[in-house]
């Protein structure tokens, strides 16, 4: 649906204005980014900093 004009202001409805949110597939790359650098960094400690 294409939003519709009123004295030169768009007029939306509250759906049509929070098409943006971000939906599961943003949670699951922000999951994965941070195992991942907990896991990098899990790593990096055992390598450099175990005695």
């Amino acid at each position: 649906m294409a939003p519709t004009r009123e004295q030169n202001r768009i007029v939306e409805t509250a759906t049509e204005a929070r098409q943006g949110e971000p939906g599961p597939s943003v949670a699951a790359l922000l999951a994965i980014s941070t195992g991942l650098a907990i896991l990098i960094l899990a790593v990096v400690w055992f390598v450099f900093f175990r005695t």
